[in-house]
């Protein structure tokens, strides 16, 4: 990732113009290696999300098997629902504030919340309920994402604007890599695992990664304390004296007088929303999904995923670079708009089609008179063996009979284009949102837009959930591509609108 970084790096310092010195080379250092620690801090609160996101379903039906599909959605709901009342409040407070004190507050928090995740097994009742709550202060503590990006936004001209985004979805993309590689690296300690008696800690496969988020939030707050500086430039490089200070007589306190276009913003939350919407939705789904229709262990479902999404994270980190070089020649409006139909393509392709249906959970089938002979029969013979884990569609999802499987070459088709569409719109989102905005302080408005992502990720694992265990994927994946279709005709009514603030105000020509 350096010479990703370094790219970014790389104009002339102490640049003079109708605008004045731009910087020193000390203050180019300093701002740089700053960013450099928001990149970092994106990264670990990715990795909080994802190094738990392939477990959490066979965790969850260790610790407590009354819990079901329905209950998995609100705990994976319950880190956005976290971030997203977090999100808002961390930006006003870095609008008036040194940024070091919401940064160091909100990581101290997930830290905190990492542990007490490696915990929710040990009270004797109750433990869905512990882990819903672990997982909701996971996510208050990752409502830093707004601090990081407004700070980036602010500390970066209109000219790295764009580079500098991507390289933040860059990070966030391999903390998406890493977290599920580590998750399944760390199979191998298995569901048992080693006890440590004098902290009450068991780490085995599910405690282990959670332990490890806890230790780079450490890692983390330290680096902020020692390296992190607060910068912040207009959108020709200028230097500003502090965060809220704005200097008499300059352009850029004028441009702060002008009003940013609410439609623009407000179109941007509404896209913004859909995006993280179905991303979460396919990051929900990945882990029930391949257990119906595979008939995978749960051990199966979290390290076979767990590779998956390594190499979709690793397929984004591409894109990431990728997209830098593209948009100086196609614009960001196009490729939000490229990625959009890739995404639509890809949950197109998950549609069930054919007569090849999925294998039936033995553990249920007891219960149901609506099955095939063979089947059952094989798993009567299956169910003598009581040290076998129940695998398969269960049989209390009455669309298991009738819903033809999605083969796992559909599966990987569809993960490749979503590997592709979502970090072009991610990045773009990010980019246009924050020219769009302009030298306004961006705190408040980064805040709502991590808030109206959060909400896509509240609301999307829950949809999914129910959705899914009631009508199952054709519903699903149905539903999906309407969504996806509608935000691109809304693309197009808007497109026009999304323009830098110093575009609209004739302060730069594209």
């Amino acid at each position: 990732m350096a010479s990703v970084i370094d790219e970014d790096e790389g104009s002339p310092l102490l640049r003079s113009s109708d605008h004045g010195v731009v910087e020193t080379q000390q203050e180019h250092k300093s701002r740089w290696w700053s960013i450099r620690v928001m990149y970092l801090t994106m990264f670990l609160s990715s990795v909080g999300f994802s190094i738990v996101v392939t477990s959490i379903w066979p965790y969850l039906q260790k610790i407590d098997p009354s819990a079901d599909t329905s209950f998995l959605g609100w705990v994976i709901a319950s880190y956005s629902l976290g971030q997203m009342v977090a999100s808002p409040l961390f930006g006003v407070w870095s609008n008036h504030r040194p940024r070091r004190e919401p940064l160091v507050v909100s990581i101290s928090i997930l830290v905190a919340a990492s542990c007490f995740y490696a915990y929710v097994h040990v009270p004797a009742s109750h433990n869905k309920y512990y882990m819903l709550l672990s997982r909701a202060l996971v996510g208050f503590g990752s409502g830093n994402v707004a601090v990081v990006r407004s700070y980036v936004a602010g500390a970066t001209s209109l000219s790295e604007r764009t580079s500098a985004m991507a390289n933040i979805s860059a990070f966030q993309a391999l903390g998406f890599i890493l977290g599920p590689a580590f998750q399944a690296a760390f199979t191998l300690i298995g569901e048992e695992g080693v006890t440590v008696k004098a902290l009450d800690l068991q780490v085995n496969m599910y405690t282990a990664p959670s332990l490890m988020g806890a230790f780079l939030g450490i890692v983390n707050i330290i680096l902020i304390f020692s390296v992190f500086r607060d910068h912040r430039v207009d959108d020709h490089g200028r230097h500003l004296g502090s965060i809220n200070y704005e200097s008499e007589g300059t352009d850029t306190a004028n441009d702060c007088e002008q009003p940013v276009d609410q439609i623009a913003v407000i179109s941007s939350n509404i896209l913004f929303f859909v995006i993280l919407f179905i991303f979460a939705i396919f990051e929900t789904i990945s882990t029930p999904l391949t257990m119906d229709m595979y008939a995978w262990t749960r051990t199966q479902a979290v390290f076979y995923n767990g590779i998956i999404l390594a190499a979709v994270g690793a397929e984004s980190v591409i894109v990431f670079i990728m997209v830098k070089t593209l948009s100086k020649k196609t614009g960001e409006r196009i490729l939000l708009l490229g990625g959009l139909v890739a995404i639509w393509i890809g949950f197109f392709i998950l549609l069930p089609w054919g007569n090849q249906y999925p294998s039936i959970q033995w553990q249920d089938i007891q219960n149901t008179t609506k099955n095939n002979s063979t089947v059952l029969v094989s798993n009567l013979l299956a169910f003598g063996n009581h040290t076998v884990e129940p695998t398969g569609c269960p049989a209390t999802q009455s669309w298991c009979f009738y819903t033809p499987i999605i083969h796992f070459a559909q599966y990987i088709t569809s993960d490749i284009l979503i590997g592709l569409g979502y970090p072009v719109c991610n990045v773009m989102c990010y980019t246009l949102y924050s020219k769009v905005i302009g030298p306004k302080p961006q705190g408040v408005y980064m805040g709502w837009l991590t808030a109206a992502g959060s909400a896509a990720r509240t609301l999307g694992p829950v949809f999914v959930s129910e959705i899914y265990t009631h009508l199952g994927p054709r519903w699903i994946f149905g539903i999906i591509c309407g969504i996806v279709a509608c935000s691109i005709l809304y693309l197009a009514a808007v497109y026009k609108r999304l323009i830098a603030f110093s575009v609209r105000y004739g302060k730069i020509h594209e």
